[in-house]
């Protein structure tokens, strides 16, 4: 009975402490070299795209970046050295495609660098955010399954001014009174419920039992 008693307890103490190691794991993200530009209307400027493998060995990625097209036009992209072969669209207004690839599977990317700059022009007098667009874009590991890693929750993303930035809009008042602002959900809520939950939940099981075994 006690040989029981201690495996089961090593067996939850295991169960609980691997998620932790686990949970140190760094997940792969897109960044902009900045988070914040400034332009005159008409004027250019140039924001690079770096792309962050954490722990995985990368083949490849494709990149989405979204803006607003009556404020910002992008005119050309230059690749960066992380990639020996990378590729790009402007042709869509509001958006900026750019793909980098391995040309050997073998010769994997594991190192922080720069997939490629993107210089854009003001179009007009205003504000607005250079974004990536989580639901196209992927950091593709180097593995059998070609699995997306990218972590969008560690993405960045780039304020944007031309000119004076224009005014600023105006909140339009809500049935009580205030102003009708929405707040934008937070994300990894649920995920982190998930995490404190979980090893809860197993305590209160592993308590139960014992109780049982020991009646």
């Amino acid at each position: 009975m006690k040989n029981l008693i201690k495996s089961f307890t090593q067996f939850i103490l295991l169960f609980l402490v691997i998620p932790f190691f686990l949970g140190s794991v760094q997940a792969a993200s897109l960044k902009f070299d900045k988070t914040t530009v400034s332009a005159s209307n008409g004027g250019t400027f140039q924001v690079a795209v770096t792309v962050e493998p954490g722990s995985d060995a990368l083949n490849s990625t494709d990149v989405y970046v979204s803006f607003d097209s009556t404020l910002l036009k992008a005119t050309s992209v230059t690749a960066g050295s992380l990639f020996p072969t990378v590729t790009n669209d402007i042709s869509t207004a509001g958006k900026v495609y750019i793909a980098g690839m391995v040309n050997d599977p073998a010769n994997s990317i594991s190192t922080t660098g720069t997939l490629a700059t993107i210089t854009f022009q003001g179009l007009k007098e205003g504000t607005g955010t250079l974004t990536f667009d989580c639901n196209t874009s992927k950091i593709i590991k180097n593995d059998l399954n070609a699995t997306n890693v990218l972590s969008c929750s560690t993405n960045n993303s780039c304020a944007v001014t031309i000119g004076s930035g224009g005014t600023a809009p105006t909140a339009t008042p809500g049935a009580d009174g205030g102003n009708n602002i929405e707040e934008l959900p937070q994300s990894g809520v649920f995920e982190n419920l998930i995490k404190f939950a979980v090893p809860g939940f197993i305590l209160v099981m592993f308590g139960t039992i014992m109780k049982l075994v020991l009646k």
